[in-house]
């Protein structure tokens, strides 16, 4: 159902002909339906985007005098893509056209080898480019007689080889390597959470299906913790001063942005109410929002919600209760007066709350089509492309670009922002590998009410009390049991959970009281909550770095024409349950407008506290600045200086020479870290292992010998050397 709504999203864009979009929005639209045939992956799709906005990006600016490539012919974090330049052709447009074409059309159908959606994905691949009139079974690399075609297909050959040692774990299909989880799963079916150990730590879910909110059915019913260890991918616009390190079981996890632990509890000598009790708990009492037939009416327009700064969020976690709204929702946000593009006051929506809440929750997701968080704000610039009213003007100044122009320097700066966002939050994910409210609360609900030691029930872990919101089941309550066996626990006032939707086509959960162990997001029982830790937010993260790129890139803060519009239609858009009651418009006049009701969205849809929430905010916010200010210098002629490289830490570890090396010559290996054994992987660029041996640092002495057996082609490989605690993977060229 939300698919159909997608298409309201941008329906005339998608009936604009080839001629009125550029090859590049072409390329991103179909790697925008590869993202959403795909796995839910933010961080592998973030990836995803920035590798072809890059490689479109670059091939544009091969062709530019004043432009500077960002990865054809320079290194980047110890990565050198050759470049000995290309001849002007006589017509720079269709030059520009076919290797960004050849570019794109090989690394989708690299990256997207192993999707579930493969085929479909392949299929509108190969019909664009047999459309633009271009033919698959060229293949050639050598591009020095100034083809573009052959040009398109080195640098994608560049870019998937560099993708392979990039830290991304790609060739091992993006598995972790070191991360294990500290807490047994907990089996969401069952009430409470009997298994968890430690619950300031994040804990698996068991899941009679799980099912992906792409749609795909996963076969393993407690999902692993997707990219703990993303923190050591190669970045696009991060600083080594931005970074911070820390090794734990013997792996070091890169920290950008390090926003410092997240509330914890002491489960033995908490004293009242901490930060972690009331996040938490405000997450429960947001779940009281969820039923439209509760009355509450609230004016949903640009008059009455946004314009909120983020110079104001709180800094400090026990300052967060100033900024929410634990009991209505919400946020301080007071509106915006007038609509800057017409002078006049933007029109109330009045709409039940639920309606609005349910939308958000659902609308922000994965998007609204689940092309992930980073895919989806790609659609929204695209929404703003197409608008009417847009004027294509760098940073809002200058001339008109033409449309080409301006989609590569727009994707090459979003995707930018959203690899970085993707690299730190999933950085810090893994560190501080936090858990998500499903776990804390039910973690506090087995042990009672924190509030009251005079009271049932009480323990200094327990949930807060707070009157008509989390109150102690008493004898009478219907809640009780048939043997009185449900008194003295909690119970919250919350949306009810699946089990009481039988055909989310024609029923809704609603809101009422139920026992605090057995709360539930407000998510599908395939899904219940994303399989990563919750600190810090991804959504806020990648949507306030987004916010910033698209606000610098069209140098003005507010929509074009003062407002964005999504609409929900009644009883049609939701998928978790029947609904909205009525016709919702999402409305916003700002790009930080939308990015602040994405954050909000994750708490009443039962994924995030608060404590995930601001710093995200905050730390997006400068990842979009720094992103933007890297890819203007580029677009000028390059870095001024102010880019630094990821620190080589990986690359110091090894040092193999001769490098290039003929066939059947020994190579020499040295070490810097003392190890008994060692592994070592040939591989080629698609990441299949040639060769495997282990051999002792004695055995290292006398060299190791590649391709032995004269078996292998003259190329590029990876060789992969494993320690006991450490792996680093090296280029080879066989000559």
């Amino acid at each position: 159902m939300q698919r159909s709504f997608y298409l309201l999203f941008i329906l005339f864009s998608l009936n604009l002909s080839a001629q009125e979009h550029s090859v590049a929005r072409q390329w991103n639209e179909v790697l925008l339906a590869g993202i959403r045939n795909d796995l839910a992956r933010p961080t592998v799709h973030a990836r995803n985007l920035f590798h072809t906005s890059m490689a479109m990006y670059d091939l544009w600016a091969v062709y530019d005098a004043e432009a500077k490539p960002f990865f054809l012919g320079e290194t980047v974090d110890g990565f050198t893509c050759p470049f000995e330049g290309i001849s002007t052709p006589e017509n720079v447009q269709t030059a520009r056209a076919t290797a960004i074409s050849y570019a794109v059309f090989r690394l989708i159908k690299h990256r997207f080898s192993r999707s579930p959606g493969r085929q479909e994905t392949f299929n509108l691949a190969d019909q664009l480019f047999q459309d633009l009139g271009y033919d698959q079974n060229f293949i050639s690399t050598d591009y020095q007689d100034g083809n573009p075609a052959a040009l398109g297909n080195y640098l994608a050959e560049q870019i998937i080889a560099f993708g392979l040692q990039d830290g991304a774990n790609e060739q091992i299909n993006y598995n972790n390597r070191f991360y294990r989880p500290v807490n047994e799963s907990l089996v969401t079916k069952f009430p409470g959470n009997p298994n968890i150990e430690n619950p300031n730590r994040w804990q698996p879910l068991t899941l009679d299906l799980v099912i992906d909110q792409s749609g795909n059915v996963i076969p393993v019913n407690t999902p692993p913790f997707l990219s703990p260890e993303w923190g050591q991918v190669t970045p696009f616009a991060l600083r080594k001063d931005d970074l911070t390190i820390y090794n734990r079981d013997g792996f070091d996890y890169w920290v950008y942005h390090d926003p410092g632990a997240p509330p914890m509890i002491d489960t033995l000598n908490s004293q009242g109410v901490t930060d972690y009790h009331w996040g938490f708990a405000l997450v429960a009492m947001w779940s009281a929002h969820l039923d439209h037939n509760d009355g509450v009416l609230w004016d949903i327009s640009p008059a009455a919600l946004g314009n909120f700064s983020i110079e104001n969020l709180p800094r400090n976690f026990e300052d967060f209760p100033t900024f929410y709204d634990q009991l209505n929702g919400g946020d301080p946000g007071t509106g915006h007066a007038v609509n800057p593009a017409t002078g006049l006051p933007y029109e109330p929506q009045i709409v039940p709350r639920a309606d609005y809440v349910r939308v958000l929750a659902e609308f922000w997701a994965d998007g609204p089509a689940s092309e992930t968080p980073p895919g989806h704000w790609f659609t929204i610039l695209n929404y703003v492309t197409d608008h009417p009213k847009f004027e294509a003007r760098f940073a809002g100044k200058g001339e008109i670009l033409d449309p080409l122009e301006w989609d590569v320097k727009a994707y090459f700066t979003l995707s930018g922002a959203g690899h970085d966002a993707a690299i730190t939050s999933w950085g810090i994910k893994g560190w501080y590998d936090y858990l998500r409210p499903i776990s804390a609360i039910r973690f506090m609900a087995d042990r009672g009410q924190c509030s009251d030691a005079s009271r049932p029930s009480f323990h200094p872990a327990g949930l807060p009390l707070i009157d008509d919101r989390i109150e102690l089941v008493e004898a009478g309550d219907p809640l009780a049991g048939t043997t009185g066996e449900h008194i003295g626990k909690v119970k919250v006032k919350a949306w009810r959970g699946p089990d009481y939707i039988q055909n989310p086509k024609t029923d809704y959960a609603g809101v009422g009281w139920i026992l605090a162990e057995n709360w539930w997001p407000y998510q599908r029982p395939t899904f219940v909550t994303p399989n990563f830790g919750g600190y810090i937010s991804g959504h806020s993260t990648f949507s306030r770095a987004a916010a910033e790129v698209i606000t610098a890139l069209t140098g003005d803060e507010y929509f074009p024409g003062g407002i964005g519009e999504f609409v929900a239609k009644k009883n049609e858009f939701l998928v978790f349950e029947v609904g909205p009651s009525v016709d919702v418009t999402l409305q916003w006049a700002t790009y930080r407008d939308a990015s602040d009701q994405t954050s909000l969205s994750r708490i009443w849809g039962g994924i995030h506290p608060p404590a995930d929430d601001i710093p995200g905010r905050i730390i997006g916010e400068e990842i979009g600045k720094n992103a933007f200010a890297l890819a203007q210098n580029y677009f000028l002629g390059g870095p001024t200086g102010t880019r630094d490289k990821k620190p080589d830490l990986k690359s110091s570890i090894a040092k193999v020479f001769p490098n290039p090396v003929t066939s059947g010559q020994r190579i020499s290996i040295e070490i810097d870290r003392i190890d008994a054994d060692l592994t070592f992987e040939l591989m080629d660029l698609q990441g299949r292992r040639l060769q495997v041996k282990k051999l002792s640092i004695t055995q290292l002495q006398a060299g190791f010998q590649l391709n032995a057996n004269k078996a292998l082609a003259a190329g590029v490989y990876l060789l992969r050397i494993v320690g006991s605690d450490w792996e680093t993977t090296k280029r080879i060229v066989l000559e």
